[in-house]
Parts: structure tokens; C-alpha cells; sequence
């Protein structure tokens, strides 16, 4: 009998679009993407980011497309997987990585950054996988669905409950997304990741405050962009009967 391909080999020459690929964990998850031999669509609000990113891994630039998208715009979402489509084919692998956090206690919150998290960590999320799904299911293949999240959707960080509150809703997101493709008979698999503290420039935005992210990955030996990169690489290799749900990951020392 004839096994299935799997490991990374069933994805070579398969197209993945990565979400806010301009630095940290989605610049991590392109790269690494690109070395295991599939193309690579990156987007961010900064495209010259993006491109040069997927330059230094891509110098021919054959396998890569950089694309300035704001996911919360769907136009520029549709646009952008129209784009996709037209350079390679379409999208086999969604990696749902824009995200960003303002601190704040719900007492003393702003409605401007509750509505900029709920815009870009749920809705834009949201766009990405809609166009997603019906990119896959137009051309009836094998896909996959990735929410890079955090462990603020599996516990509520003090200081933290409108941040973590979209992140619960990413958790409830990939759960209901895993019940509409096997109630649709889908070949199409849903993971979500979910890692604890990682060096990436979150914290000064979250902080806005250098002093403060430093403060936050000095305190012990914090999770590395790559290390959310080979998650990615663990979730996508296994063979298409085996779905990897959830990753949860945390530095070693990470002590909630």
C-alpha cells in the first residue's frame, strides 16, 4: 500500500501567506517556511519591511511575494489573496499571525486600543480565514489554517482582560472552525499555538515603553521568534489524517 506523503516533503512548492511578516514570529515563520521549500506570501502594513525579510531568505525572489495589507481592511484582505492567486495559484497554508496588545486594566482602558485589538486579533483573523477557506475550497485540495495566539487565551493575565479577552475568542475561533470543516467533510485542518513570553517588539508596544520589554524578556530566558517557527513546522509535517489542535509553549522558567 502507498503511504502519504507527509513531513514538510507534501508541502514543497505549496504557497503559504503569512500574516505580519515584517519582523519577530511572522518574519520567523516565513523564513522558515521558505528554507523547507514552499512559497511564501508575507504581508504587513510595511512592505518594504516585508520584502526585505523575504529577500535575505529568497534572493531571486521566485519563491516569495511581499504585500502591504492592514488585515482589518477587508478589501485590501481580498486583495491580497487575489494577488496570492494570481502569482502562485492560490494559498495552501494560512499562518493567522497579526496581532498586537495595549496594557491596561478594564477600570482605566482606552476605547481606541480595545477597539484597534479587537479589530486586528479577531476580525482581521476572521478575513484572513474566510478568504482562506474559500481559496482551498475553490480548488478542492489539502490545506491548513494556523492562529499563531498566546497563553493569555488559555488564562486571564492580570492587567490583561481586554488582551486576553481576544485571545479566548481566537481559542473559540479555531474550536468552532474545527467543527464546520469536519461537519463539511473538509480536508482542511485548524491548529491554533498559543506561547507564553517571546522576544519579538510586542512588549514595547504593549508597555509602550523600551525600558518595560526590557524589563519583561530579562527576567529569565524567554521564547525565541524560531521556536514559535519549528511549532509551526511541527503542526504543518504531520500526515494529512493526523490534525495537531492546540500547542501550548512557554519559556521553561515562565512561571504562569
Amino acid at each position: 500500500m502507498t503511504r502519504p506523503t507527509h513531513g514538510m516533503q507534501q508541502w514543497q512548492g505549496k504557497t503559504a501567506l503569512v500574516t505580519g511578516a515584517s519582523s519577530g514570529i511572522g518574519a520567523a515563520v516565513a523564513t522558515r517556511l521558505l528554507a523547507d521549500g514552499m512559497r511564501v506570501v508575507g504581508c504587513g502594513r510595511r512592505q518594504d519591511r516585508v520584502a526585505k525579510i523575504l529577500a535575505a531568505a529568497d534572493p531571486s525572489g521566485a519563491s516569495s511575494l511581499a504585500l502591504t495589507c492592514d488585515v482589518t481592511d477587508e478589501a485590501a484582505v481580498k486583495a491580497m489573496f487575489a494577488a496570492a492567486q494570481a502569482r502562485f495559484g492560490g494559498v495552501d497554508v494560512l499562518v493567522n499571525n497579526a496581532g498586537l496588545g495595549h496594557a491596561g486594566t478594564l477600570a482605566t482602558g482606552h476605547v481606541a486600543d480595545w477597539r484597534e485589538m479587537l479589530e486586528v486579533n479577531v476580525i482581521g483573523l476572521c478575513l484572513c480565514t474566510r478568504e482562506a477557506l474559500a481559496d482551498m475550497r475553490g480548488r478542492g485540495g489539502f490545506g491548513q489554517i494556523i492562529h499563531i495566539s498566546s497563553m493569555a487565551g488559555q488564562r486571564v493575565p492580570p492587567g490583561a482582560g481586554f488582551y486576553g479577552a481576544t485571545k479566548h475568542a481566537v481559542r473559540a475561533l479555531t474550536e468552532s472552525l474545527r467543527i464546520e470543516l469536519r461537519e463539511a467533510g473538509d480536508p482542511i485542518r485548524i491548529g491554533e499555538i498559543s506561547p507564553g513570553y517571546v522576544e519579538t517588539g510586542f512588549a514595547e508596544h504593549y508597555y509602550k515603553s523600551a525600558e518595560k520589554a526590557r524589563e519583561t524578556y530579562e527576567r529569565f530566558q524567554v521564547l525565541e521568534p524560531v521556536n514559535i517557527a519549528e511549532a509551526v513546522i511541527s503542526m504543518l509535517a504531520c500526515p494529512p489524517h493526523v490534525q495537531v489542535h492546540d500547542i501550548l509553549l512557554r519559556p521553561t522558567e515562565q512561571p504562569t
